[in-house]
Formats: structure tokens, C-alpha cells, sequence
């Protein structure tokens, strides 16, 4: 991602690509880090959004986006889910994560960086046991080079969208939510119920108000 910024500063353009075949300090949400070993997918990607309010759902669109191109190359993959804001799951599992971060100029987006990593068929940490997945469990012939160009043509097309989620986008979106009917304590404390258009989690209060969540969710472990 360090890479790609500063490809982006010096004026790389929309879609360009750096790709690790390993990662020493790969790092995901909230400052944490992501292994990275051999055998999975890490790259990041330079977007030039043409809106800033395209920022906000970026991560979910192309969480859409990279669904559907893993399905379509790996029909035997179990449906994938969206955990809000940036996890890939399946069957309950962590597959993959996007993390985009943004460089301003006052009030305007100058570029994004989508970082991408998916387990494929690399060896995960010993703490993940049953919380991550890879993508050979269901496709053990699952190949780098053919997975590649078919997740960056998905990330660079919907990345170049601008403004708010769309009804197609809801509707996909809602077909693979992983949080759905599950119980949130914090920030607001209610029934996660979907995603708004700029991208906000959207849970139901006990007086069964939608409330926006942007960042800092906790759930009820049950």
C-alpha cells in the first residue's frame, strides 16, 4: 500500500497494480496486522474515484465486486458473505479483507488505495484456526495467475463508480450480509439491518430507528 501511494502521488493512473508475493508487514483494520505468507493474494490498487462521497461505500462495492469474481472463477466456493465495513466471509469464515484509504486535499478525494488480501492457498496463523479460510479448502487446484487479473478488473471497474450505493448494489449487498438479524451493542445498541446508501451500517434501535454506525462496532458475542 506504501508502494501504491506513492505511485499514486507521482501520478499513476486508475488501475495500477502492486501485487506481493509476500508480505513482512501486511496490516489490515484498525491498525492491525495481516499475515501474509506465500500462496495468497496481496495487492493494492490505485483509484482515482471521479467524487468524493464515492469513498464512503468503496469498500462495500468492491467487496461486491470481488464475490462475484471469485464465485465466477471458482464455482465449488461455497456463496461468499460481506461482514460490514471490509470482511469476505465463508461459511462463517474469514477469507479475505479490503482496506482502502484515501489521500485529501481539503474536501477533495486526490486518490485511493484498495489493498486486497485473499487466503488462497497460503498458510494461516496457528491463533486463526477456525476463524480464517482459504480458498483451496473448496478448490484445491486454485490458481494465483488465473485469480489475479479477474480480481483487478473487478476492483479497477467498480472503483471507478462514483456516489452512493445504488438499488442493484443494496439489493446484492443485503443477499450476502453476514451481520444481518445479528445483535450490536455499540455504538448504538439494536439489530444490525443492512447498509445505507453512503455506505453506514444501519442498525435498529429498540424503538425500531434505523441508526447509522460509521466505525467502532461491537456485537453481542451470542
Amino acid at each position: 500500500m506504501e508502494l501504491a501511494h506513492e505511485a499514486a502521488a507521482a501520478g499513476a493512473v486508475h488501475g495500477s497494480a502492486f501485487v506481493a508475493a509476500r508480505q513482512h508487514a501486511g496490516r489490515g483494520s484498525r491498525g492491525r496486522v495481516w499475515a501474509s505468507e506465500r500462496g495468497g493474494l496481496w495487492c493494492s490498487i490505485v483509484a482515482r474515484p471521479p467524487r468524493a462521497d464515492a469513498f464512503a461505500a468503496l469498500s462495500l462495492r468492491v467487496g461486491l465486486a470481488v464475490a462475484e469474481a471469485l464465485e465466477s472463477l471458482l464455482p465449488s466456493l461455497p456463496s461468499l458473505q460481506l461482514k460490514w465495513p471490509n470482511d469476505l466471509l465463508v461459511e462463517g469464515r474469514k477469507l479475505g479483507g479490503i482496506l482502502c484509504e484515501a489521500s485529501w486535499s481539503g474536501p477533495e478525494c486526490r486518490w485511493v488505495v484498495v489493498g486486497l488480501g485473499i487466503n488462497a492457498r497460503n498458510p494461516l496463523p496457528v491463533e486463526l484456526a477456525g476463524q480464517g479460510a482459504r480458498c483451496d479448502e473448496w478448490a484445491p487446484t486454485v490458481d494465483l495467475e488465473a485469480l489475479l487479473p479477474v480480481v483487478l478488473r473487478a476492483v479497477t471497474r467498480v472503483s471507478s463508480n462514483a456516489g452512493p450505493l445504488d438499488n442493484a448494489e443494496l439489493a446484492a449487498y443485503l443477499r450476502r450480509d453476514a451481520l444481518a438479524g445479528r445483535r450490536v451493542r455499540e455504538p448504538v445498541s439494536g439489530i444490525a439491518s443492512g447498509v445505507s446508501r453512503d455506505g453506514s451500517l444501519l442498525v435498529r434501535d429498540p424503538a425500531g430507528h434505523p441508526r447509522p454506525v460509521l466505525a467502532g462496532l461491537v456485537l453481542d458475542p451470542s
